[in-house]
């Protein structure tokens, strides 16, 4: 959480210096209109989390299963690590610097570039550097989710959707159905086998290309834009 302050400061101290703006222009106010961008994001991502790892249990004809001995203070830990990690995430790649580029050099660069970074960024996250395989599958499906996410913050002029996309499905996937690492959540896989060549394509595809594509979709043609005249998003 302290990292989390330490970004709003210097975020802060960047819009002041470059833009002179503060904080607030990231779109947190409205609260009402922007909780409801939130928990619209959040729904979203957190279905087609869930509907993607149904479709894995079904390639694997496995079952998932409650986790009999988690705990509220378990499930809430691990919420909270979730939280963090989207945050601090979003405050880098779609914060003020997103905002800042975006009445810089216009938003189509700003969104390619916050993309791609996103993408070479899980690189060093996921701890895959030097695999080229799995380096170009991480940067196919985390830049276009990226791209998704810095659309959402270019046509909202507000990092709250952002937040809700990002939060709904890494809170589903780590926090719900245990693929994060802090062990076993809410729900554990039992049984099934692993995954055939064609299972497996299929299960990546699903995960890592169709469902950042449906999140694009999403954005472009059903999120209202709320940039200022002459500027476009696409």
């Amino acid at each position: 959480m302290t990292g989390i302050f330490v970004i709003i400061a210097i975020s802060w101290l960047l819009l002041y210096l470059i833009e002179k703006q503060h904080i607030l222009v990231l779109g947190f106010l409205p609260l009402a209109k922007r909780f409801k961008q939130f928990l619209s994001g959040f729904l979203i991502t957190a279905i087609l989390c869930a509907l993607t790892e149904f479709l894995e249990s079904f390639l694997r004809s496995s079952d998932w299963i409650i986790n009999e001995t988690i705990s509220n203070g378990v499930v809430l830990k691990s919420f909270l690590w979730d939280f963090n990690s989207v945050v601090t995430e979003e405050l880098i790649f779609r914060g003020a610097m997103l905002y800042i580029l975006i009445h810089r050099i216009g938003p189509q660069k700003r969104i390619l570039i916050s993309s791609i970074a996103f993408g070479i960024y899980h690189w060093f996250s996921f701890g895959i550097f030097g695999n080229v395989m799995a380096m170009s599958l991480v940067f196919i499906g985390t830049a276009l989710m990226g791209c998704a996410w810095a659309l959402a913050f270019a046509k909202t002029t507000s990092i709250m959707l952002p937040i809700g996309l990002h939060l709904g499905w890494n809170s589903v996937y780590n926090t719900i159905f245990s693929k994060g690492p802090l062990g076993p959540m809410v729900l554990i896989q039992k049984g099934g086998s692993e995954l055939t060549n064609w299972a497996s394509f299929l299960n990546f595809i699903s995960g890592m290309v169709i469902v950042p594509i449906i999140v694009l979709i999403y954005v472009k043609y059903f999120v209202r834009n709320e940039l200022k005249v002459g500027i476009k998003t696409a």
